[in-house]
């Protein structure tokens, strides 16, 4: 997680840019997520305790559509390797592999999820 640091830091040019989501369990922040200019979901994180309870889904949602307003086609998403699953059920599709942005010598799978989707499908338990 140290070397990931810089890479999953907002700052506070993309809080104030509107394009950080975040999801809340009552007063508790669950959940972030940030959609770079091009609509790439820069980072997207959930609190392992919150997982399987709607806030990745939700956050996946604001952000597919916040994208879209940006006016992207696509969304790129550079996946942590655990997260991968996730975001095969939200409907995106694996790529290929590329490099870490956060990991010297590390890759990543990469996915796309087309846009022209109007609701990503639901979550399966």
């Amino acid at each position: 997680m140290r070397l990931s640091q810089a890479s999953l830091t907002m700052s506070e040019a993309d809080i104030g840019s509107g394009r950080v989501l975040v999801a809340t369990d009552g007063d508790r922040v669950v959940g972030v997520a940030r959609v770079e200019h091009d609509g790439e979901l820069g980072v997207m994180f959930v609190d392992p305790p919150a997982m399987g309870r709607g806030a990745g889904r939700a956050l996946f949602e604001a952000a597919a559509a916040l994208a879209r307003r940006l006016g992207a086609r696509s969304m790129p998403i550079l996946a942590d390797p655990n997260a991968a699953p996730f975001y095969e059920r939200m409907g995106a599709r694996f790529v290929s592999h590329a490099p870490s942005d956060a990991i010297p010598g590390r890759t990543l799978p990469l996915y796309e999820y087309d846009l022209a989707h109007e609701e990503t499908p639901k979550e399966t338990p």
